[in-house]
């Protein structure tokens, strides 16, 4: 298994992963899917890092981080996202992932990065607890899907102990 780069190539693989947790789960209170071409936009435009893991030429997951909210004050806290295709669980690749997520965050001056979960997802919050995220919050029913209100769990981590270095 090696972390790179993802590459507009990746786009069919990353959106297979995308849709099927779209239409087949509620860790996500999104219903619409995506195509091929906006992955490849998304991969191809996006200013932070887009990291695929792979074995023998196939995606097993990807990490991405993009901005929690807009404006100067916020411009060191970033809001990840990590998601891997179901059999490549419990391997040790998404924990792979988010060191390198986190290395790459913290060489640019990320000082927290942000986790907002589906409370349909219990591993997902354990899964970053392990990692040394904490819960900082939990939004009672602000996702809605598949006729069932879902709590939002916000977990984070401090990347930077030294805030003073940060511009």
């Amino acid at each position: 298994m090696r972390i790179r780069e993802a590459e507009e190539g990746d786009a069919p693989a990353i959106t297979a992963l995308i849709n099927d947790m779209v239409c087949g789960s509620l860790i996500t209170f999104t219903i619409e899917t995506r195509s091929p071409e906006n992955v490849a936009d998304q991969i191809r435009q996006n200013a932070y890092p887009y990291l695929v893991a792979e074995a023998g030429g196939k995606v097993l997951g990807y990490a991405t981080y993009k901005p929690f909210r807009y404006g100067p004050g916020y411009r060191h806290s970033m809001e990840h996202s990590i998601l891997l295709a179901p059999d490549a669980h419990g391997q040790g690749i998404g924990r792979a992932l988010m060191a390198r997520l986190e290395a790459i965050a913290a060489i640019e001056g990320v000082h927290v990065l942000i986790a907002g979960i589906s409370s349909a997802n219990p591993g997902a919050v354990r899964f970053h607890k392990a990692l040394g995220y904490d819960e900082v919050g939990r939004m009672p029913q602000v996702g809605r899907k598949w006729d069932q209100w879902l709590d939002l769990v916000l977990m984070q981590k401090i990347l930077a102990a030294d805030a003073e270095t940060l511009t």
